[in-house]
């Protein structure tokens, strides 16, 4: 295993890139203020572009470190971030990550999050080296389950009251895709 950090990747569809400072308006506009991408995530929604900024500054101060990875969804076509995919917890020992994303409700459905979500799989296997890809999901928001299964993970189990977002104490359905499974 060999930590590289948030490089620079490309979809069809999509630019996966570092965020930046400049980045905060559009994050604000875009996800980070709104109540139902963040009904069922674990950080509240922010209150202005101010607050997006202040958690950019912490993600580019970051960068530096090379197994910090948070990356910056970027729609071609826009031109500007339209939600976040990043390694949330990981264990260099048993080779492994968890992965947590968002997306802003305009660009629901569109599988903007799965070709993410694919491509970040694709990077922690190829370039770093991880054994294994994990994820987890709320089962009262089944669509992120949804996005887990169409990029190859296996549903492993639910395990009741084992988490907390912004709904309280919730269950959480776990994922995973091994590289050996992968491709």
């Amino acid at each position: 295993m060999t930590h590289a950090g948030t490089e620079i990747l490309e979809t069809g569809r999509l630019l996966l890139r570092p965020f930046r400072l400049e980045d905060a308006e559009a994050m604000y506009r875009n996800w980070a203020s709104d109540k139902d991408v963040t009904k069922y995530l674990t950080w509240p929604v922010h209150a202005s572009p101010e607050a997006s900024a202040e958690v950019l500054a912490g993600w580019v101060e970051q960068y530096a470190d090379k197994s910090f990875y948070t990356w910056a969804i970027v729609l071609k076509e826009l031109g500007e971030p339209v939600g976040s995919i990043s390694v949330v917890s990981r264990s260099d020992a048993a080779e492994k990550a968890e992965i947590g994303y968002c997306i802003g409700k305009k660009w629901w459905r569109q599988g903007i999050t799965s070709e993410a979500l694919a491509q970040v799989i694709a990077y922690l296997f190829e370039t770093v080296g991880l054994n294994r890809v994990e994820s987890r999901h709320d089962p009262r928001n089944p669509n992120s389950g949804a996005v887990m299964r169409k990029c190859g993970m296996t549903y492993e189990g639910t395990m009741r009251k084992s988490d907390r977002n912004n709904q309280g104490i919730c269950d959480a359905c776990h994922y995973a895709i091994l590289r050996e499974e992968w491709r």
